[in-house]
């Protein structure tokens, strides 16, 4: 059942990043260049997530527990550190270079064409395992990252 909901919300969120064209690397590419040629079209995508999102929260943690677990997976994390930052620097200058994040990497595996993919993904591997190294060394270990 779990797998089938997780499977059916990926789908979702794939079909979203699809139409809002967070999946075409050149789109993302313009968003980012605010120097040149700008395409503000994924602020909106941006805007609209995050309205939707603060609204829905309010509604969702009245609630004693999610409808389809036994509880809420939130961080408890308060501080900005150096984890946060070297991640948040690196994910900004592969989102830059490359013009894709996991999400829509992801969802663009079911689509044709797109042969630096591979290359994105393998990094993107790469370090979630360097992750997991680092959280290991730390003491972190089975911790999922966000969990603290």
């Amino acid at each position: 059942m779990r797998a089938s909901i997780a499977l059916s919300c990926g789908l979702v969120f794939g079909l979203g990043l699809a139409l809002a064209g967070m999946t075409s690397p050149q789109k993302v590419l313009a968003f980012l260049d605010v120097a040149g040629d700008w395409d503000p079209a994924l602020l909106f995508v941006l805007g609209g997530a995050v309205a939707t999102a603060a609204i829905a929260f309010r509604f969702v943690l009245r609630r004693p527990r999610p409808v389809f677990d036994a509880r809420f997976h939130l961080s408890d994390a308060r501080r900005i550190d150096a984890p946060l930052v070297v991640g948040s620097t690196l994910f900004g200058i592969g989102w830059g270079i490359a013009g894709y994040c996991p999400g829509p990497a992801v969802a663009l595996l079911a689509a044709p064409g797109n042969p630096e993919l591979p290359l994105f993904l393998g990094g993107m591997l790469a370090g979630i395992a360097a992750c997991a190294v680092s959280r290991r060394r730390r003491g972190h270990v089975g911790e999922r990252v966000g969990d603290g």
